[in-house]
């Protein structure tokens, strides 16, 4: 059976019901997670197939039902995400973070260095997820305090503003990511949005109010964790630029689409055309991730180790795909669970009452990958959920313009990474290597995520209404 003949056949079943089956399904999601201490992978499946049983589909129909969906969503994401983690780790082994650092350092002066460090991880998280981001760069930081000899807050909490806002935000990071392959708009849209928002949230959630909350807090001496930054006097590091050169390329690449689309619909081309065609093709988000992290391996992994490149290459690949299996089954998940909603008319119901409220699509999504967020603590699977819920809504909505779609995934990566609390494994990462107890972890940490979570949504929720 297919999907379009599932939801026909659950038109007639009473709305109150399936309202019912919505809630009941995310709270037993909740339970899961947060009670059970489930893995979100497994919580997810569990809850797709049961509120596909209890919603009507039947037990010959349910694999159809369930598989369609998740390998639709890894297919949208998952080259998006491995890239993306193969790009960062390479700049992170290569010493790539630290020349970031301290070429800064060196050019803002050392009064300046909390916003040096803050615009180092600010470039060095769009390819690297947070936790991972967070720990290279920690020890830089910890030099850096060290040798100026300033609280370690004043150097970390702008550059914890700089993480979030990229990782909540900005695909490749699996939260947008999975959102806009669930919703059906371009991820390269998405992309170039998301970096528009979080250049003046970083602005403000970071060098503003890290540091305001960082100067208002007791002087914080770096905890003996780490140790110093790893000493790489003996590895020849990359060039400034070149990092740069590598950050920036995917961004260059996907406005190359952007913009070809851009002049097809204008006419000074026509969509038949060999650089139309080549245009968009390097520029899609797959392949502009491809090439650059491709170039990456070349250029700061081949050529400096010329002599014992295969090993390193394998090894460079395997350590930047293992941890994100992980995150991909989720996502994955994610998609399922979306595709059981729709299926089952769960989506549509839930749309009109939405309509009924006469709550807009963007504040919906907001406030549902927020609720969700605080719920549960993990922005992936808060930003994923939502977008699951809300993709029938969409749907449902009739004419949704791609920008318009791309305004309302941003603001569901804001939701989700917002209100962060003890629930949430960065809250406890990030408090730990700090030295913060838990209050002083909600009077920071957890102010940041909220600033750069509410900061995005004013941003495109006041974007969207010109839309």
């Amino acid at each position: 059976m297919h999907l379009a003949q599932v939801i026909a056949d659950e038109a007639t079943r009473p709305a109150g019901a399936l309202i019912a089956i919505a809630v009941g399904a995310i709270a037993i999601l909740l339970f899961l997670i947060i009670k059970l201490k489930f893995h979100a992978f497994y919580s997810l499946i569990i809850v797709s197939v049961l509120t596909a049983l209890v919603a009507g589909v039947s037990v010959g129909d349910l694999l159809g039902v369930i598989q369609g969906p998740f390998g639709t969503t890894l297919g949208n994401v998952a080259m998006l995400i491995g890239f993306g983690a193969v790009l960062g780790r390479v700049i992170e082994i290569s010493g790539g973070a630290q020349v970031l650092a301290e070429s800064l350092i060196r050019r803002f002066g050392d009064k300046r260095a909390p916003f040096a460090l803050s615009l180092a991880s600010f470039l060095f998280a769009f390819p690297i997820f947070l936790d991972a981001g967070f720990i290279v760069m920690l020890p830089i930081i910890y030099q850096v305090a060290r040798r100026l000899k300033g609280s370690l807050l004043l150097y970390a909490l702008p550059a914890t503003g700089a993480f979030l806002t990229m990782h909540g935000l900005v695909p490749p990071h699996p939260g947008p990511t999975a959102a806009a392959g669930i919703v059906g708009v371009d991820v390269g849209l998405v992309v170039l949005i998301s970096v528009l928002v979080a250049i003046p949230v970083y602005l403000l959630s970071g060098p503003v109010v890290g540091t305001a909350i960082a100067k208002r807090m007791p002087h914080f001496p770096v905890p003996d964790l780490l140790g110093e930054a790893k000493d790489r006097s003996d590895q020849k590091l990359p060039s400034f630029w070149l990092v740069i050169f590598l950050l920036l390329l995917p961004l260059v690449l996907i406005f190359l689409n952007t913009g070809a689309a851009a002049l097809a619909t204008n006419g000074t081309i026509t969509d038949d055309t060999a650089i139309y065609a080549l245009l968009t093709t390097v520029g899609a988000t797959p392949i502009a991730l491809l090439i650059t992290s491709i170039l990456a391996i070349v250029l700061l992994i081949v050529v400096p180790n010329w002599g014992d490149v295969g090993k390193r290459m394998e090894d460079v690949v395997d350590d930047a795909l293992g941890p994100i299996a992980s995150i991909l089954l989720i996502t994955g998940a994610g998609g399922m669970f979306g595709g059981v909603l729709t299926a089952t008319g769960i989506g549509a119901v839930l749309a009109d009452g939405l309509n009924d409220l006469g709550l807009p699509l963007i504040v919906a999504a907001f406030a549902i990958a927020a609720i969700m967020r605080v719920a549960q603590g993990s922005a992936t699977v808060a930003t994923t959920t939502a977008a699951s819920l809300m993709a029938p809504a969409v749907m449902a909505a009739g004419e949704v313009s791609p920008l318009q779609l791309a305004l309302i995934v941003v603001a569901m990566g804001a939701g989700g990474i917002s209100l962060s609390h003890v629930n949430d494994s960065g809250f406890w990462l990030v408090s730990r290597f700090l030295g913060l107890d838990t209050k002083q972890a909600l009077q920071s940490w957890s102010v940041i995520s909220t600033v750069v979570g509410f900061s995005a949504f004013a941003i495109v929720g006041i974007a969207y209404l010109f839309t």
